[in-house]
């Protein structure tokens, strides 16, 4: 997404017209709109004030992504409760099949084993408890992922 969509969609979602974007950072509501459709660009004090106004970071702001902020939202207002109902394995196995099918191909005790002994160390030298252990360890998992991701 370019930077123009980016402070159209953050100002959108703050609720906030371009006339009253406009007001606060003293300029002109054309400027607003030159900047939302990449004519102009703001400088890098417009730029953090726009982040102030749109309550978030200056990063975020220029990579804003709509979907992304949905789906966050999503997940910060959805209590415990139900997301412990979900069957994440089917639900996620309709977009990977793999997660449904490896159950009868891979050794899982084998596997098991190994992870659990990852957990015990999490646990034992950072004085986790089995929920932060295990969200570590999935997290750490993901970086080594994005990683392999890169080298390919």
């Amino acid at each position: 997404m370019n930077l123009g969509n980016c402070l159209f969609h953050a100002r959108k979602k703050s609720g906030l017209s371009q006339e009253a974007v406009a007001e606060k950072l003293g300029v002109s509501r054309q400027t607003v709109s030159k900047w939302e459709t990449n004519e102009t660009l703001p400088d890098i004090r417009q730029s953090k004030t726009m982040a102030k106004l749109y309550h978030t970071s200056l990063d975020e702001l220029i990579q804003f992504d709509p979907d992304i902020q949905e789906i966050q939202e999503m997940i910060d207002h959805t209590p415990d409760s139900v997301t412990d109902k979900i069957d994440w394995t089917s639900a996620w196995g309709k977009k990977y099949p793999i997660l449904l099918q490896y159950q009868s191909q891979v050794n899982i005790p084998n596997f098991a084993v190994r992870l659990n002994i990852m957990l015990d160390e999490l646990k034992k030298e950072y004085n986790y408890d089995e929920q932060d252990a295990m969200l570590v360890l999935k997290d750490i998992l993901a970086q080594v992922w994005k990683g392999r991701k890169k080298q390919r």
